[in-house]
């Protein structure tokens, strides 16, 4: 594991970045005392796209054609009508 200073950290941070790339961590120190661990950061795939309206529509209109859905919304205050509210 590397070490760098606080002071060298803040006046050359492209070379400290640098020396992360090729380590996975460096310990900084202040005094000669260590302070802090800096740790490199992996992004992390996706596993899955995040959902998307536009095609979601685009998905809609391919297998459905045209077809049109009626509104459930009045279906559903029907169907709820006879519950209690608390």
């Amino acid at each position: 594991m590397k070490t760098i200073t606080i002071r060298d950290l803040r006046l050359h941070w492209a070379q400290a970045e640098a020396a992360l790339k090729v380590e996975n961590e460096l310990l900084i120190t202040r005094d000669s005392v260590p302070v802090a661990k800096l740790v490199r950061l992996v992004e992390r795939k996706s596993k899955r796209k995040r959902w998307n309206p536009e095609e979601h529509k685009k998905w809609i209109r391919k297998v459905f054609g045209n077809k049109v859905f009626n509104d459930s919304l009045e279906e559903l205050a029907a169907a709820r009508a006879d519950r209690k509210l608390m």
